[in-house]
C-alpha cells in the first residue's frame, strides 16, 4: 500500500501529461503519441520541479514501459509471422547485421555514448521507439539515452514516409519488393503503414501495404532474441568490470537484469495466435499498451537533461543516418540476390 501511495501521484501526472499526447500522436501518426510525450515531459520540466513526485515518474519510465511491452504482443499473430517469415528472414539478418555494425563503428568514430548507439542501433534495425523502450532497461539506459534515440529515429521516420514511395517508383520495385523494403527499413510501424499506403494508393491495390505491415509486425519479433543477447553481454560486461576494479564481490547477475516483461511479450503474441479472442479484446489491450509507452515516453522526457540532449547535438543524428542508409541500402541488395525485387 506504501508503494502504491508513494508512485502513484507521479503515475498521475505522466497520465495527464500523456493524454494531448496521445491525441496529438493519432492526429499527427507519422510524428506520433511517444515523441510529443518525450517533448511535453522536457518541456514541463524546464518550468517545474517534480521532487516529490519523483518515485512515480521513475515507476513510470522503467516498470510501466516493460508493461506497455508486454500488451503489444497481442498484435502478434505467430502464424502470419511464419507465413511471411521464410521470405523476409534473410533480409532482416542482414539489415539486423548491417544496422549493428554500423552503429558500432559509426559511433565509436563519432565518440556517441555506448548506450545511445546501442539503442540507435536497434531502433532502426527492428521497430523504432519499440525496441528503444525494450532495449533501454535491459542496458541500463539513462532517460537522456532515450530521449536521444527516440528523438534521432523520429527525424528519419518522417523522411522515409516522403522519400520512400518515389524513390522506390525510379528503381522500379514491385508491389512486394516496395512493401518487404518499407517493412524491412522504415523504423516505426506509423510510418511503414503511412509508406505502404502511399505506394498502394499510386498501384491501385493494397499488396505492398499489407506485405509491408506484416513484415513490420514480423521483424517486431526480434526484439525478443536481441534484448537476450543484450542482456548477457551486459551481464558478463559488468562482471568483468567488476573484477578488473576488484569489486568482484558485488552483486551482479544475468537474473538481476533478465528482460521477463520479453518472454510476457512472446506469451501474450501466444495466447493471441491460439486462443479465439474475439477481435475487439486484443485491439484494445494493444491501444492501452501503446498509450502505456506515450506515458513512459512523457516520464522520460520529464526526467531529460535537456543541456545534455542538447550538448550531444549532431553527432546521434548523423549516427542514425549511417545506420538507417545502411539498412535501406542493404535490404534492396539482398533482395536483389534473392530475387524478390
Amino acid at each position: 500500500m506504501n508503494v502504491v501511495k508513494k508512485n502513484m501521484p507521479g503515475i498521475l501526472a505522466c497520465l495527464v501529461i500523456a493524454l494531448p499526447a496521445w491525441f496529438l500522436g493519432i492526429a499527427f501518426p507519422i510524428i506520433g503519441g511517444p515523441v510529443f510525450g518525450i517533448l511535453f515531459g522536457i518541456l514541463i520540466a524546464l518550468f517545474w520541479q517534480q521532487k516529490k513526485i519523483a518515485a512515480g515518474i521513475k515507476f513510470t519510465s522503467k516498470k510501466i514501459l516493460q508493461y506497455s511491452i508486454i500488451l503489444l504482443g497481442f498484435e502478434m499473430n505467430l502464424f502470419h509471422v511464419i507465413q511471411v517469415g521464410g521470405q523476409s528472414l534473410m533480409v532482416m539478418l542482414f539489415t539486423l547485421t548491417s544496422s549493428f555494425l554500423t552503429a558500432y563503428f559509426i559511433g565509436k568514430a563519432l565518440k556517441v555514448e555506448g548506450k545511445t548507439t546501442t539503442l540507435i542501433g536497434v531502433g532502426t534495425c527492428i521497430c523504432g521507439g519499440s525496441a528503444i523502450a525494450a532495449t533501454a532497461p535491459v542496458i541500463q539506459a539513462g532517460d537522456d539515452d532515450v530521449a536521444q534515440a527516440i528523438s534521432t529515429i523520429f527525424l528519419f521516420n518522417i523522411a522515409a514516409v516522403f522519400i520512400f514511395p518515389p524513390l522506390g517508383h525510379l528503381l522500379g520495385l514491385t508491389d512486394t519488393g516496395f512493401g518487404m523494403w518499407a517493412g524491412t527499413a522504415i523504423n516505426d510501424t506509423s510510418s511503414v503503414v503511412a509508406a505502404g499506403a502511399s505506394w498502394s494508393a499510386s498501384a491501385g491495390n493494397n499488396t505492398a501495404l499489407a506485405f509491408a505491415t506484416i513484415v513490420k509486425l514480423t521483424r517486431t519479433l526480434m526484439i525478443v532474441p536481441i534484448t537476450l543477447v543484450l542482456a548477457v553481454y551486459t551481464t558478463r560486461k559488468a562482471i568483468r568490470a567488476q573484477e578488473n576494479s576488484g569489486t568482484a564481490d558485488s552483486v551482479y547477475s544475468l537474473r538481476k537484469i533478465f528482460p521477463w516483461f520479453v518472454l510476457g511479450f512472446v506469451l501474450t503474441a501466444v495466447i493471441n495466435t491460439f486462443l479465439p479472442l474475439p477481435a475487439v479484446f486484443p485491439e484494445s489491450l494493444v491501444t492501452i499498451g501503446k498509450f502505456m509507452i506515450v506515458m513512459a515516453m512523457t516520464a522520460i522526457g520529464l526526467n531529460t537533461n535537456l543541456k545534455k540532449l542538447l550538448t550531444n547535438g549532431l553527432r546521434p543524428i548523423v549516427l542514425g543516418l549511417c545506420c538507417w542508409f545502411m539498412v535501406a541500402v542493404v535490404s534492396l541488395v539482398v533482395q536483389h540476390f534473392i530475387g524478390m525485387l
